[in-house]
């Protein structure tokens, strides 16, 4: 496995825009608690780190992770947000739910992306063990959510076509 050995949440802090005047909403299931919370603190945490405002920072909380893609559209369209982060978790079973919950939530953000209305940030772990998520929830694989926000203040700037 690629990444068995390295934190992917290291980053260059300089090559990542100032965020003073931006504002993000964060749309946060809440099945998997134990590991959506901490993701969604480390986003936050990243945030305020570059300058996004407490204020400019919209948290949506959701059931589950299927719901992830309204509360993208709710986010972008009601709060005059510049990106959405979407957080959530799906760990595999012993049903195809996983699929489906994967695929719906992933063709979701990739449309709300496609519309254009502003960039919705995909961080939503799917893991085949509780222990694959933990680690990327602030252990030894860094924290998702740290990388989402890093790139939600990347995208942010983007001029949309």
């Amino acid at each position: 496995m690629a990444t068995a050995y390295h934190n992917l949440s290291d980053y260059d802090y300089e090559s990542v825009p100032c965020g003073k005047d931006l504002r993000i909403g964060i749309a946060v299931a809440e099945w998997n608690r134990n590991i959506t919370e901490p993701l969604m603190k480390g986003a936050i945490d990243t945030l305020l780190e570059h300058g996004v405002s407490a204020d400019n920072i919209i948290v949506q909380h959701v059931p589950g992770t299927f719901e992830l893609t309204y509360a993208s559209a709710y986010l972008a369209e009601q709060h005059e947000v510049d990106a959405v982060i979407a957080i959530g978790c799906v760990v595999r079973g012993d049903t195809p739910h996983f699929d489906y919950i994967c695929q719906g939530v992933t063709q979701g953000i990739t449309q709300l992306n496609v519309d254009g209305f502003v960039p919705v940030i995909f961080g939503v772990l799917t893991t085949e063990t509780m222990l694959q998520a933990e680690e990327r929830a602030g252990g030894k694989h860094g924290n998702k959510g740290t990388e989402a926000a890093v790139t939600a203040l990347k995208m942010a700037g983007l001029e949309r076509i």
